[in-house]
């Protein structure tokens, strides 16, 4: 595999500004009350302020022009610090939506559908459209802007349709993480801001949301690992750290070698990003991310033992996440049966061209 292209200055400066930004606000505070159901508006103005919605639309397109590895390390960081807000959604639902409309969204925005069995079907009547179907587990649907709805008309063309809150009936409904994640009903709901879907939306918008899930877990996991590393030795039996005792170790060499694997998976779906290779490189991210994120999240339970439980320790804020996006946009099951349909579809004589070429 070539090695990834280093960031340049100024990603490297937005991804340290955004680090520190997300230090300052996402407070113990700010994670309690989006528990209880409070949107955080201060942390997600101060998001909207630094431009970080908008980090993947080109500056042509009035966006921060980041690169995709770049725009999806600050995803990887706002999961490092578990902000309880629609950043990774808005940021690729701004980027399709500029691809597609040219211009850049306003607001905080969400992705539908998101589930791999909805479909979502629309209609032209007269100087406008009609939406129809039921998507579910759709990311923050009640407390966006707007929803970002992929959806096909009756010849089989796929279309992109920017829709305003309210537009459907929705279900409240929240992930382990206590994340909002509504089903939105169309029975016939114009809408206005509708436009064809950009090239490579066969799969809808699944593969980007399983990008948008594979560098979260990415970033969960690697705080998840902080936390147990530091308890391991602050934690102390028998008169010495317990990351001293051999089967602690082992614990944590595990974790973080499954925290290795999907972090280079991810890393490799930032990098196809939009290319020909993207199909892939997503299936196996996503699935390689899924798979460690359930190893690694028990592990540092078992780090922690019965603190790791408890919610007056953090490390919940994290692993509940893990356990919660690992299912969206598709599971491990979903997208390892795609690697195998992909890699058949390709034939045999290209197996190690692809293989040594990713």
């Amino acid at each position: 595999m070539p090695p990834s292209p280093a960031p340049d200055e100024l990603g490297s400066i937005v991804l340290d500004q955004a680090d520190r930004l997300f230090a300052q606000h996402a407070t113990r505070e700010t994670l309690a009350g989006a528990e209880r159901g409070a949107f955080p508006a201060p942390l997600w103005d101060a998001i909207e302020a630094a431009g970080l919605p908008l980090a993947l639309v080109p500056e042509s397109k009035d966006g921060a022009g980041l690169s995709p590895r770049e725009a999806l390390g600050l995803i990887r960081r706002s999961a490092y610090h578990t902000i309880p807000v629609p950043l990774g959604e808005t940021m690729i639902a701004a980027a399709l939506w500029a691809e597609a409309s040219g211009s850049a969204l306003k607001g905080a925005a969400s992705l539908a559908p998101a589930n791999t069995s909805d479909r979502m079907t629309i209609k032209r009547i007269g100087n406008g459209y009609t939406l129809d179907g039921r998507a579910t587990r759709v990311p923050w649907a009640d407390q966006v802007d707007h929803v970002l709805v992929f959806a096909r008309d009756a010849t089989g063309a796929g279309f992109l349709a920017l829709v305003p809150r309210g537009a459907g009936a929705c279900e409240p409904h929240r992930n382990l993480a206590n994340e909002r994640r509504d089903t939105l009903v169309f029975e016939g709901a114009a809408v206005d801001a509708v436009r064809p879907a950009p090239a490579g939306l066969a799969d809808g918008l699944l593969r980007h949301g399983a990008v948008l899930r594979a560098a979260q877990m990415a970033g969960a996991m690697e705080r998840s690992l902080d936390h147990a590393l530091a308890h391991a030795n602050e934690r102390r039996q028998f008169g010495r750290s317990i990351a001293k005792f051999q089967a602690i170790q082992h614990l944590l060499a595990e974790a973080a070698g499954h925290y290795a694997a999907a972090s280079a998976a991810a890393d490799l779906a930032a990098d196809a990003y939009g290319g020909p290779g993207f199909a892939l490189a997503v299936a196996i991210a996503k699935a390689r991310t899924g798979e460690a994120a359930g190893r690694v999240a028990a592990i540092c339970h078992q780090v922690h033992a019965a603190m790791g439980f408890t919610q007056e320790h953090p490390l919940h804020f994290a692993t509940r996440r893990l356990w919660s996006w690992r299912d969206e946009f598709g599971n491990e099951t979903f997208w390892q049966e795609r690697i195998g349909r992909l890699i058949a579809a390709a034939g045999g004589e290209a197996l190690w061209p692809t293989l040594v070429g990713m």
